[in-house]
């Protein structure tokens, strides 16, 4: 890999733009293997940092299927109860729809399994997730992940959507920030 410059607060890169195009194509042949013509599934993220990833994992995906967003109030802005909440909802029903939630990183699973208890009451076909990064070190809750992409440390990364203080989302790699930046 040539030398990149990396901006001062990240460490190193952890991830290459390279590693991350591989296993996107890979993912992608493992759900096109999944879904077929007759029940084209529903790709849904959630806002902000699931759309690099869903964006190309749609581009790799051969199997006919829709996009939709879902966003939810960011974890310092939620109330003491911990509880996630959707304050931008999908924009189609998915009754009798197969869903596949893509999300950035799963950690705790609690984000996760609200999102999955709030889809699921809405009458999916079926719903399945997949997710970029995995720390299942840092589960809480049982969360099914059906296709995963790279196992992650417990350590802040940033880049291809993940972000620090809404900043280096769109790094193309995904890089490790700096502990020192971390308060």
């Amino acid at each position: 890999m040539p030398d990149i410059l990396l901006p001062e607060p990240i460490e190193r890169v952890w991830l290459s733009e390279q590693t991350l195009r591989r296993r996107v194509k890979e993912l992608a042949a493992e759900i096109d293997q999944e879904y077929d013509d007759s029940h084209p599934p529903r790709l849904i993220t959630i806002l902000k940092g699931g759309v690099f990833f869903m964006t190309d994992l749609s581009r790799a995906l051969t199997v006919p299927h829709t996009l939709d967003y879902l966003s939810i109030l960011p974890y310092a802005a939620q109330d003491r109860s911990g509880e996630a909440r959707i304050v931008k909802d999908l924009d189609d029903p998915i009754e009798g729809v197969r869903v596949l939630l893509v999300e950035d990183v799963i950690d705790t699973g609690l984000t996760l399994s609200y999102i999955c208890r709030n889809l699921e009451r809405r009458g999916p076909l079926d719903l399945k997730v997949c997710s970029l990064l995995d720390r299942p070190q840092r589960r809480l809750v049982d969360a099914p992940v059906h296709f995963k992409g790279f196992d992650a440390p417990d350590d802040f990364l940033v880049g291809y959507g993940l972000d620090w203080r809404q900043q280096y989302r769109s790094l193309p790699y995904i890089g490790l920030l700096k502990r020192s930046m971390v308060k």
